[in-house]
């Protein structure tokens, strides 16, 4: 006979997004369950093809082949079909029914936790890249038993009460229900001769010393992995991973835009108004600008190359400068009186020399004309 679509076993549409599947599994195994149908002999057949169903699609590859192969495409005679891959139908069994799958012995070994550090960096140590320790503190495994929580030429046991499966059944109606040990709190194993150092955890608190290579170009937001460097496991399971999250620290000069860096310098009136050179720092060193004459301020220059490379690759990119003309202050009698000659001197030909004034002030002149 052949076999039912698993799109239409679970009820949902081919389209449908793995959260959907795994709601309309979760609705399908409680229907279908033998403890819940034990009258009904077809339901334990219907709960094999339902389960079957998520275990192909639950899984990336398997779905794929399905969507495109259809059955031929997962059989178990050529490769594929369900129990490799994807989530396991344990986990969700046992989000279901509160158990584990039953039958097997449930491990204590654990993984350590990942753990973040917040690194703050200078903006020239980001695009430089540079090294840099820190001191974490860590859980790691205790040197003393290995990780294992037991006292030296002990081991730990086999729970009596869960018999190593970490759960207990309770029955309840026709409901079989599985719960944690209370007597193991889930690991499956007791530690009857506890370490003296650790006193059975199998870990202890130190702080650790690291060097992290920074690479060149990182940026606020950016995260590098330590593999390895986070907590211990617990009872002898890997280490979890170190994150460490980078911030760039606000410059006193240059503001980062991706690849570019900006920056304001000050130019005197005379420059500006003449033209002339002016010394512009950029991470790499001090270059010279050179300054058209008649410059007006909020000009924005671009020296190319003098950003940053990128982390991820691409081209370095530029440094942009944007100049503002600066008012002369404190000035003396006698330059006052200069200044104001010399401004006279400019309104014969005003339009000529402040075209941006002259035609500012018409506009504003017809404006008032028209709102008598």
């Amino acid at each position: 006979m052949a076999k039912e679509d698993y799109y239409k076993l679970l009820g949902v549409s081919q389209n449908a997004s793995d959260s959907e599947i795994k709601k309309s599994y979760r609705r399908m195994a409680m229907k279908y369950h033998p403890d819940r149908n034990k009258d009904n002999p077809d339901a334990e057949e219907k709960f094999k093809q339902v389960k079957e169903a998520y275990e192909i699609l639950s899984d990336p590859k398997k779905r794929a082949a399905f969507d495109q192969f259809g059955h031929a495409g997962v059989d178990p005679s050529m490769g594929g079909g369900p129990g490799a891959g994807g989530e396991s139908f344990s986990d969700i069994f046992g989000d279901i029914f509160g158990g584990g799958g039953g039958g097997r012995q449930r491990s204590s070994v654990r993984q350590g936790a990942d753990l973040q550090y917040n690194l703050d960096l200078t903006l020239e140590e980001a695009v430089a890249g540079t090294e840099i320790k820190i001191r974490v503190p860590v859980m790691v495994a205790c040197d003393t038993c290995d990780g294992t929580g037991a006292k030296k030429g002990s081991k730990p046991v086999t729970c009596s009460t869960c018999h190593g499966q970490g759960q207990v059944r309770m029955q309840q109606g026709f409901f079989s229900v599985q719960q944690t040990c209370p007597t193991c709190r889930g690991r499956g194993q007791l530690i009857k001769n506890p370490c003296s150092k650790c006193h059975g955890r199998g870990r202890k608190e130190e702080n650790k010393s690291l060097s992290v290579k920074i690479p060149a170009g990182v940026d606020t937001g950016d995260r590098i992995r330590l593999a390895g460097e986070g907590e211990a496991g617990e009872h002898g399971g890997p280490s979890g991973d170190l994150y460490v999250q980078v911030r760039v620290k606000d410059h006193p000069i240059f503001v980062r835009d991706g690849a570019n860096l900006y920056c304001e310098a000050p130019i005197s009136f005379t420059i500006a108004t003449l033209g002339g050179e002016m010394e512009v720092p950029t991470l790499d060193g001090k270059v010279n600008l050179k300054i058209p004459g008649e410059t007006q301020t909020g000009k924005l220059f671009r020296m190319r190359g003098k950003g940053v490379k990128p982390v991820r690759g691409g081209p370095r990119g530029d440094l942009l400068c944007k100049v503002q003309i600066e008012t002369p202050v404190r000035l003396t009698k006698e330059q006052k009186v200069l200044l104001k000659s010399f401004d006279e001197s400019l309104k014969e030909g005003a339009s000529r020399h402040s075209p941006k004034s002259h035609s500012w002030f018409d506009g504003v002149k017809d404006f008032f004309d028209k709102m008598i």
